[in-house]
C-alpha cells in the first residue's frame, strides 16, 4: 500500500484559495491517500522557518516527499518554505508573468491582500447570509421568505455545510429543511416548504455513507441503523421527484461541487468573495 503523502495549504492569509485550489487537485489521483493539514497566516521569515520545519517533519515521518500548495505572496517567504524540501506548488506563479505582460506593468505583492475585505457592503452580506443560514439550519426558523436557497434532504445529507459555504463564499442566504419520519410518509411536500417550491433544491446519498456518518454521531441507535437510513433515502427521493424538485446526491461530491450545482439549477449568479 502507498504511504500516506503529508500535504500542506500554506498562505500569508487564511489559507482558503491555496486550500480549495489543492483539494482540487488531489482529487484528480483517485486512489492515493493524503493527510492535509492548513498553515495559515504565515506572514513572516520566523512563521515560513516554522511552518518549513513541520513540513519537513511530515515528510521525515511519512517517509516521502511533502506537497504544499502555497499562496505566500512574499518571495522571501517562498524560499523559506522551499527549505522544507516538500514539492511546492505556488497557486499564482503560473498566472502572474502573462498578466504582467498583458497589462504593462509588474504586481505589487502585498502580504495578506489576496483575501482583503473589498468593501463594506460585501463583508455585511457575508455575515448576514451567515447569521440566516444559522438561525434557519435543520428547520429551526421557518419563515424562508427571505431565502435565496432551501435545501431540503434526510437529516445528516449535508445540508448545513453546504448552507455555510453558501453564505460564507457567496453571500447567499441559504437555509434547510430536514425531512422528519413523520414527512417522509407523505406523498407530497411539507405544507412550510410548499409555498417555497422555486426555492428548493433537494440533496441524497447513499445509504451506506449515510449510515456511517449516522453512527458517528449516534452510535448503535435506530437512527444510524443501515435499514432506517435505506427507508429514508428511498422515501425521500421517491417524494422529491414527484414533487418534481431538483436533487443531487452528495456522496461523493465536495461542497464546491454542491454550491455551484445549486446556484446554477436556481438561477443564482453571485462571485465569490
Amino acid at each position: 500500500m502507498d504511504a500516506v503523502r503529508p500535504v500542506f495549504y500554506v498562505s500569508d492569509g487564511t489559507g482558503i484559495t491555496a486550500e480549495t485550489i489543492g483539494h482540487s487537485l488531489l482529487t484528480q489521483f483517485a486512489g492515493l491517500r493524503f493527510a492535509t493539514d492548513r498553515l495559515p497566516f504565515v506572514d513572516s521569515p520566523d512563521k515560513a522557518r516554522e511552518a518549513a520545519a513541520r513540513v519537513r517533519a511530515a515528510g521525515e515521518a511519512a517517509g516521502v516527499r511533502p506537497i504544499v500548495v502555497n499562496s505566500c505572496v512574499d518571495s522571501e517567504l517562498n524560499t523559506l518554505l522551499a527549505d522544507s524540501g516538500a514539492l511546492m506548488l505556488d497557486v499564482f506563479a503560473p498566472f502572474i508573468a502573462p498578466l504582467e505582460q498583458e497589462l504593462g506593468r509588474s504586481r505589487e505583492a502585498h502580504i495578506g491582500h489576496a483575501h482583503g475585505i473589498v468593501d463594506f457592503d460585501t463583508y455585511h452580506r457575508r455575515i448576514n447570509a451567515m447569521n440566516y443560514a444559522l438561525t434557519h439550519d435543520d428547520g429551526m426558523k421557518l419563515d424562508f421568505s427571505d431565502a435565496d436557497v432551501i435545501l431540503v434532504a434526510v437529516s445528516r445529507a449535508g445540508k448545513t455545510p453546504t448552507c455555510v459555504y453558501l453564505a460564507l463564499q457567496h453571500g447567499i442566504k441559504a437555509a434547510n429543511y430536514p425531512l422528519t419520519p413523520e414527512d417522509l410518509e407523505s406523498e407530497h411536500l411539507p405544507p412550510k416548504l410548499r409555498a417555497f417550491r422555486h426555492k428548493l433544491f433537494g440533496l441524497t446519498i447513499d445509504p451506506h455513507r449515510l449510515q456511517q456518518i449516522r453512527q458517528e454521531r449516534r452510535p448503535h441507535s435506530r437512527y444510524a441503523q443501515l435499514d432506517t437510513c435505506k427507508r429514508e433515502v428511498a422515501q425521500a427521493e421517491m417524494m422529491l421527484r414527484r414533487e418534481g424538485v431538483e436533487m443531487l446526491s452528495t456522496t461523493h461530491a465536495s461542497i464546491e461541487e454542491i454550491s455551484s450545482r445549486v446556484m446554477k439549477y436556481l438561477g443564482i449568479n453571485r462571485e465569490m468573495f
